[in-house]
């Protein structure tokens, strides 16, 4: 006897074409140019003064003697 054969559920082919195509477009994404932001050395002037961290001048000198 014959097994009859089974039947690819709709849903199941949609969820594997959208996420062959999501993934396709992070691809595309990751690798476009421009797509990194533009970063500086220079220290940024904090938001909130006295909350966390801040990467002042005499801080970045400091850094430069640790260095060897």
């Amino acid at each position: 006897m014959k097994k009859p054969k089974q039947k690819w559920s709709r849903t199941r082919r949609d969820f594997l074409r959208d996420a062959a195509a999501t993934g396709g477009m992070a691809a595309i994404a990751a690798i476009a140019p421009g797509s990194v932001a533009a970063q500086s050395d220079e220290p940024q002037a904090p938001d909130d003064k006295g909350k966390g961290y801040r990467l002042t001048p005499h801080i970045l000198e400091y850094y430069k003697t640790t260095t060897s």
